[in-house]
């Protein structure tokens, strides 16, 4: 056998298994995570979502049990989708002062204050025509939409919520949202903004979990072209100029890059939401034993956070945390 005298070595640090995991450079925790529930009237409810298997539309009782689950794994926050008893063309129990996603927020604070209570901040799943925003014919109105969106943060602000989440990616909405809070003393709310979100295919399923798809037309005059990049960094900048705490890429997956070049121009915390079709496929291909669910999770939400997010928005959290336990 010929013996190279090699001076580098690089299989040397992959040798054992113990030796791989002392040298990881990404290491992947519950406390990167966020976890997302959809809330819905009633008590006793788990309605389960067929397009994501696992997931369920909860009411308060039961989002109140599985955040519990979330806090136990050590996953730190849960962010919530509300899905109102009655819609309307402005989404007016979107900020009820007993809307849907504000009992929650509620109980789930009295039941484990020390989890972090995220909100959606939007229109879509709270209006009879299902956009993110006021609409006249089929154009969707965005100054008029902005002072919707300041009573919904500010209701839920009220309601105890420890960060809002505005999503519906309307010009000015994190600077109006910042305005309002600020008016009411919550100054020390921050805004997790969705400041680079994508008009995805990979969203199918969360519409159906959320029952917020658009009753016409789409949402390409708000949301991205996925064919840009210095558009999503302008985004980014204007967000941060409102006044927004932390910025959100979503889709992840299919915008690694985007995640990367985001963390590159900013100092503040990125969030990255690995979507409802990115969940669903995984769990297809899973079902079908294609692949091995949990190491294809945990190489996913890596990737992610490899790619520089500091925060993961996945319906993978409680899985993945029981995995890393």
């Amino acid at each position: 056998m010929t013996i190279y005298n090699l001076p580098i070595r690089p299989r040397r640090l992959r040798h054992t298994a113990a030796m791989r995991r002392m040298v990881r450079e990404i290491q992947l925790t519950p406390a990167d995570f966020m976890y997302p529930i959809f809330v819905v009237h009633g008590e006793g409810v788990r309605h389960p979502i067929s397009s994501m298997p696992g997931i369920a539309q909860l009411s308060v009782d039961e989002a109140v049990r599985e955040a519990g689950k979330a806090a136990a794994l050590g996953v730190p926050a849960v962010i919530l989708f509300g899905i109102p008893a009655e819609k309307d063309p402005v989404g007016l129990e979107n900020f009820a002062a007993d809307g849907i996603v504000q009992q929650a927020t509620r109980a789930i604070k009295q039941a484990h204050p020390d989890l972090l209570v995220a909100t959606d901040v939007c229109l879509c799943e709270y209006t009879s025509h299902g956009h993110c925003g006021i609409v006249r014919g089929e154009e969707i109105l965005n100054d008029d939409t902005l002072e919707i969106l300041q009573r919904v943060a500010l209701s839920h602000a009220r309601a105890g919520a420890d960060i809002v989440a505005p999503s519906g990616m309307m010009d000015g909405m994190v600077r109006a949202i910042r305005r309002i809070l600020d008016e009411h003393d919550f100054i020390n709310l921050p805004i997790l903004s969705y400041a680079v979100k994508y008009a995805s295919s990979y969203y199918g399923p969360f519409r159906d979990a959320a029952d917020g798809a658009p009753k016409f037309g789409d949402r390409k005059t708000h949301q991205m072209d996925y064919g840009n990049v210095h558009e999503a960094i302008r985004e980014v900048k204007l967000d941060l100029a409102e006044g927004a705490d932390m910025i959100m890429v979503k889709p992840a997956l299919a915008y690694l890059d985007i995640i990367r070049q985001t963390r590159e121009l900013c100092d503040v915390p990125v969030a990255a939401y690995n979507v409802s079709g990115e969940y669903a496929m995984v769990k297809a291909a899973a079902e079908k034993g294609w692949l091995d669910e949990k190491s294809v999770v945990l190489e996913t939400l890596t990737a992610i956070k490899r790619a520089g997010a500091d925060i993961i928005l996945t319906y993978h959290a409680l899985d993945a945390a029981r995995w890393l336990g």
